[in-house]
């Protein structure tokens, strides 16, 4: 039997290109990268905010009452994580289990694209395109959750059950990865999936109701979110200043959220375009009648730029989420979404120049500041719409060919049965 062998200059490349741009990311990180590149702070989330939740969930009880706590429980055990590492302060620790993660996700990338008809550009994609967020990977805690909903994808080919598992843990921990699960063959495998991620889903957040006290508190702040600066409402909203409307951005619910008039309707018109992106989506469900291999990769991809680019908060670390998706849609040489992890790349580094770079002149809602959030919002659109298209199309049955077929001649018939007689 014919094995399929790696060349090894691939996957140095790619191992040296890894410890590069994360010693350059550690660099920034450590250095102060926000005054270095004259922008928003990137590093106070964790050393301010998660360690503060730290120490109250250290307490037994989730941070009931605090507006900036909008994370189901399982985010509790990501953020309890650090304390296991000893001798480590808890920004220190934070980081280290990040890059462990992001090593974790690029080793399973890379496994997935030496297998036969796999290709290793899901592995670069991870590797150059984290860094094009800088170091804000490493101080936020999206990298771990990506890495559950990219082993769910890669594991469900395999085992749907550990797929399910694996895309349950992700929903506790950011509710996003439960929708890895919606491009599951029909049949078996998505029954399985979808009841061992119910029943892992459940068990779990019984674990973590007898542990903790208010593991559902988490809904109330949630419900309660505005429409912030960097989504398509808020982009909107910021360009409606430069022609007289009277609205002022405030820091709400742990984000720069847009206040005045109008922002309820942009709020509830963002949660109607939701409301159809998951239509369209189930209606693709529906419809579907040709699965590949990559169709399970390709239809998380679209399912999670639709709800992004359609929420009433596109905050720069969703972008980690995009970049992980698409690099396991590029594992399969049969994906359709190549041209969307480009334009994703492309979001990717204009949300940097955005936050940290010049988000002072985002909040202002200066034209510099507007015309950013608007390119990459374009490009997220763009992405989001592009990705469902050949989504749509990926999934289709080929259409029959049309065989010409010409008039026979008189007595034609007739002179194949002499000539079978005679044979």
């Amino acid at each position: 039997m014919n094995r399929l062998r790696v060349t090894p200059g691939p996957v140095l490349t790619l191992a040296v290109l890894w410890l590069t741009t994360r010693a350059l990311m550690l660099w920034l990180l450590v250095h102060g990268g926000a005054r270095l590149l004259g922008g928003g702070s990137v590093t106070r989330e964790v050393w301010r905010l998660y360690f503060h939740w730290y120490g109250v969930l250290t307490h037994g009880s989730f941070p009931v009452h605090d507006t900036l706590w909008q994370y189901p429980p399982g985010a509790g055990a990501v953020l309890l994580a650090p304390g296991l590492l000893p001798g480590l302060t808890y920004f220190e620790a934070f980081v280290a289990l990040t890059l462990a993660v992001d090593a974790l996700t690029a080793l399973a990338l890379l496994r997935a694209g030496t297998r036969p008809g796999r290709s290793l550009l899901g592995a670069a994609l991870w590797t150059g395109g984290l860094p094009l967020l800088l170091h804000m990977p490493l101080a936020r805690y999206d990298v771990q959750v990506t890495a559950l909903a990219v082993l769910s994808l890669l594991a469900s080919a395999r085992s749907p059950r550990a797929g399910g598992v694996l895309a349950a843990l992700g929903a506790l921990v950011k509710v996003w990865p439960a929708l890895v699960l919606l491009g599951t063959p029909r049949g078996r495998p998505t029954r399985t999936a979808w009841a061992w991620g119910a029943w892992a889903g459940v068990a779990c957040l019984a674990v973590l109701a007898a542990l903790f006290t208010h593991p559902l508190s988490f809904l109330r702040e949630q419900g309660g979110r505005g429409v912030q600066i960097e989504s398509l409402g808020g982009t909107a909203l910021n360009l409606a200043r430069h022609f007289g409307w009277p609205g002022r951005v405030r820091y709400q619910y742990g984000a720069m959220e847009m206040t005045g008039p109008h922002v309820h309707a942009v709020a509830t018109a963002s949660l109607a375009l939701t409301a159809v992106a998951f239509g369209l989506l189930v209606l693709w469900r529906v419809r579907a009648r040709h699965w590949s291999a990559a169709t399970p990769y390709d239809a998380a991809l679209s399912a999670v730029l639709l709800f992004t680019v359609t929420s009433r908060v596109i905050s720069p670390q969703y972008m980690i989420w995009l970049i992980g998706l698409a690099a396991v849609c590029l594992t399969s040489r049969h994906t359709g979404q190549r041209p969307v992890a480009v334009l994703i790349l492309l979001a990717s580094a204009l949300s940097t120049v955005a936050f940290p770079m010049h988000y002072r002149e985002v909040i202002d809602g200066s034209w510099t500041g507007c015309l950013l959030m608007l390119s990459r919002n374009g490009l997220l659109t763009a992405a989001a719409v592009l990705s469902f298209v050949r989504l749509w199309r990926s999934t289709r049955p080929p259409a029959e060919k049309s065989v010409p077929r010409t008039q026979p001649r008189p007595g034609s018939d007739r002179l194949a049965e002499r000539v079978l007689t005679i044979s």
